[in-house]
């Protein structure tokens, strides 16, 4: 199986709302985040590990996602890049997020699990939306 097409898998995963089937995917010690600082945005800390990536997920409760949409998909041996356009608004701010090309990049391992993955997106938009 292509590495896209486990990105497609996932994401079609994660538009049923089934996590698990997304952390199967991932490598036990996944690095979720890579190279990020932490932000103050609960949704894009750096994770460690599979148990953590679950904390990402719980995260986005605090937002109503109305849109989103991989429509470009790169893939170079062992990384995928997937551009999104992504809509949502922070429940407790009702501010609104739009990101168009959001770059999410994966890394997998000779297993075709994900090792490394990373959200390129505008942190500072997402901070303002969540601060109000």
């Amino acid at each position: 199986m292509s590495n896209i097409k486990r990105v497609q898998e996932m994401y079609a995963a994660f538009g049923r709302g089934d996590v698990p089937a997304i952390l199967n995917k991932l490598a036990e010690r996944v690095q979720w985040e890579y190279g990020v600082n932490s932000t103050d945005v609960p949704w894009l800390q750096p994770r460690q590990g599979r148990a953590e990536v679950v904390k990402f997920f719980e995260a986005l409760a605090a937002v109503e996602i109305s849109k989103f949409q991989p429509k470009t998909f790169l893939e170079n041996g062992k990384i995928v890049v997937a551009l999104i356009d992504f809509e949502a608004t922070v429940k407790a701010t009702g501010r609104k997020v739009l990101e168009e090309d959001e770059v999410h990049i994966w890394h997998f391992d000779d297993q075709g699990e994900v090792v490394r993955f990373r959200h390129r997106a505008d942190t500072h938009q997402h901070w303002r939306a969540l601060k109000g």
